[in-house]
């Protein structure tokens, strides 16, 4: 910060044991070490408030980043929820049908596989009927 050489420091030294005198030089010298330590913790508690000022502003900053990434998240969630819902009723004009390979027959007949005929709730054209689940083993006693 200061370039002072070691000659400089040398002229400053004799200079102040001049003017100051070699009774008193001690006392000047904690003297000026007290208000050196006084402007080192000044300096420290300005680095720390500016440092947290910063910080507090750099959090804001964040904050405002986060709730702005909130509003387009909530506004891209409820785009999706009118899409889905738009997608998935009839338009207004237009009666719902059912498309013909949905409709079950009016006659359901058994299936028959390799093990022999199958449960009675399974008929032709219905492939999602899932057999029963087992009931899970209790715990404990």
């Amino acid at each position: 910060m200061f370039e002072i050489s070691w000659s400089e420091l040398l002229i400053l030294g004799i200079v102040t044991l001049i003017f100051v005198g070699p009774k008193e030089l001690p006392v000047f010298l904690r003297t000026l070490g007290k208000y050196a330590g006084m402007m080192r913790r000044h300096a420290n508690d300005f680095k720390a408030q500016f440092d947290a000022a910063m910080r507090e502003a750099e959090l804001d900053t964040m904050r405002d980043e986060v709730a702005a990434m909130q509003v387009r998240v909530n506004s891209e969630v409820m785009g999706a929820k009118h899409a889905l819902s738009d997608a998935a009723s009839p338009p207004p004009s237009q009666p719902a049908s059912v498309p013909a390979s949905l409709k079950a027959d009016a006659n359901p007949q058994p299936v028959v596989t390799a093990a022999g005929l199958n449960a009675p709730d399974q008929v032709v054209g219905h492939d999602l009927a899932m057999p029963p689940m087992p009931a899970p083993p209790r715990m404990g006693s």
